[in-house]
């Protein structure tokens, strides 16, 4: 069955949720690049983008070849765009025989390495993915079950701007030795996080634009899918209204970024190259807790470290700085002398 145009109130309503995320309108010529699994949701993104803004999507799959219809999947994406006329790239994953239990997370990490590259390869400014409310409200509530903090519970950011790494290399000067990052900037964008999952399968099938169901959102061993029952059972339950409580802790989240990002530059102390120290004096735990992570995140990007993130639970190594002691999190060692907090990479654990 040969795809049609999807329902043109839906393509308005999309062309003005997508300059929304994007925070300013879509220039002539600009190119949209999107992340499309060939799930519904994503292929339902990819027929209104294309509507929305003809000629200026560009879309890639990630085969992760963690399920053996992972090619046939991709194919399919491949096969509708150049049928449409989309630009389309298959982005394969190269599964390291250690990954072990936590490949699923290994997996996603790469994924999205992969796509930004790709996007800002492909000369996009921005790189759209397909969260939906559905998504959000989900996102919400299992972080909410966690105890997470505000970073956690402002979920999935509707946009990010970020730097995308494309290569890094360690170089030596006169004025010392350092790793040096080749950095592009992209903006995520989620343009669907008003739209339920129903209003987009309903709009992938009206359009006859093909799309397939990943067994995994079925599978109960994964905490999303019985939230996700949840959310489908309890009908009182809207995830709209979720989706903008959670909006809400996502602006006072960026509040706090910006407010602790100055204190960052006021606060600095001169370290080493992949050390961080920072004066502490005065703040209140809030602030404390965002200086802490962006440390964090700064030695992890410099040392090109893995397996963290930015709004991961960092309580209990708060409570150790705030006692004066010395913990631990994602490799990276944090210590306290008074008010003065130390970041350095950890030591390699002492084998027996």
């Amino acid at each position: 069955m040969r795809a049609s145009a999807p329902d043109a109130a839906f393509v308005e309503r999309f062309r003005s949720d997508f300059e929304a995320a994007l925070g300013r309108p879509v220039v002539a010529d600009e190119r949209l690049a999107l992340a499309v699994s060939g799930g519904p949701d994503s292929m339902a993104m990819l027929a209104l983008a294309h509507a929305a803004f003809p000629r200026q999507a560009v879309a890639a799959t990630v085969d992760h070849r963690l399920r053996p219809e992972s090619a046939d999947e991709a194919a399919m994406v491949a096969g509708y765009c150049a049928t449409a006329g989309i630009a389309h790239e298959t982005l394969a994953i190269a599964i390291p025989p250690d990954a072990g239990d936590n490949i699923q997370a290994w997996a996603r990490q790469e994924r999205y390495a992969l796509l930004r590259r790709w996007a800002v390869d492909a000369g996009a400014a921005s790189l759209a993915t397909a969260h939906h409310a559905d998504d959000q409200a989900e996102t919400f509530l299992m972080r909410a079950a966690r105890g997470s903090g505000l970073s956690g519970l402002a979920a999935v950011r509707r946009r990010q701007d970020i730097d995308v790494t494309m290569s890094s290399s360690f170089e030596v000067s006169p004025q010392g030795a350092g790793l040096a990052l080749s950095l592009s900037p992209l903006t995520l964008v989620r343009p669907l996080l008003g739209w339920r999952h129903r209003e987009l399968v309903a709009t992938a099938i009206a359009a006859s634009v093909p799309f397939v169901d990943d067994p995994s959102n079925s599978d109960d061993r994964f905490d999303r899918t019985r939230f996700r029952r949840l959310l489908a059972e309890a009908d009182w339950i809207d995830p709209v209204q979720i989706g903008r409580s959670a909006a809400y802790l996502a602006e006072a989240d960026a509040d706090l970024r910006a407010i602790s990002q100055w204190l960052w530059t006021e606060r600095a102390l001169p370290s080493g190259d992949f050390e961080a120290r920072l004066n502490v004096a005065g703040l209140p735990r809030a602030v404390r807790r965002y200086l802490a992570r962006m440390a964090i995140d700064h030695l992890v990007m410099m040392l090109g470290m893995q397996g963290w993130s930015s709004a991961a639970n960092i309580e209990s190594l708060l409570d150790a700085l705030e006692a004066g002691k010395a913990a631990t999190q994602a490799g990276i060692m944090a210590s306290a002398k008074g008010d003065v907090w130390h970041f350095r990479e950890a030591p390699p654990r002492r084998s027996h």
